[in-house]
């Protein structure tokens, strides 16, 4: 990669995968097709929509693969380009990528009115849910974890 962050790279040892990610970010991040919403319903469920008028099911590949998300679309030529008096709607092949947090999954995908849906979870695994401690007086105090018990994520 080109270095291009203001972080001495030599300085951290072992996080190279981290500056290659936000060099990979830096680097895309004004490529604008096709247009996306993130869409965040609470703190465990996201929508990614990606609007892709002209393209269908066959034309959209949906990847997860080291926690990158990431959605390519390709599709045939409809016509020759000399028969366009003016061509308005783009339908170039694009790669859009999403890196996704250690713990989101894709649930989900569907297409409608030309708008690519992509579901996504986090889903955190038990051990890393909050839990709730109970407080014993000292006489009933023992080392077993059956004092803790895991929080409602709906309280």
């Amino acid at each position: 990669m080109t270095g291009t962050f203001a972080y001495p790279r030599n300085a951290f040892l072992g996080f190279d995968h981290i500056f290659n990610q936000l060099e990979n970010i830096h680097q895309h991040a004004k490529d604008t097709y096709p247009p996306h919403n993130v869409v965040k319903y609470n703190d465990h469920q996201f929508d990614v929509e990606l609007a892709i008028a002209g393209f269908c099911q066959e034309h959209i590949e949906i990847e997860v693969k080291d926690h990158v998300l990431t959605i390519t679309g390709d599709r045939p030529t409809r016509r020759k380009a000399e028969l366009y008096v003016h061509k308005g709607i783009s339908a170039r092949k694009f790669t859009k990528s999403y890196r996704m947090s250690e713990y989101t999954e894709v649930t989900g995908a569907r297409m409608k009115d030309g708008i690519l849906t992509v579901s996504l979870e986090v889903v955190l695994p038990e051990e890393k849910r909050p839990r709730k401690i109970k407080i014993n007086s000292s006489e009933e105090y023992n080392n077993d974890s059956t004092s803790a018990e895991l929080l409602n994520e709906s309280a």
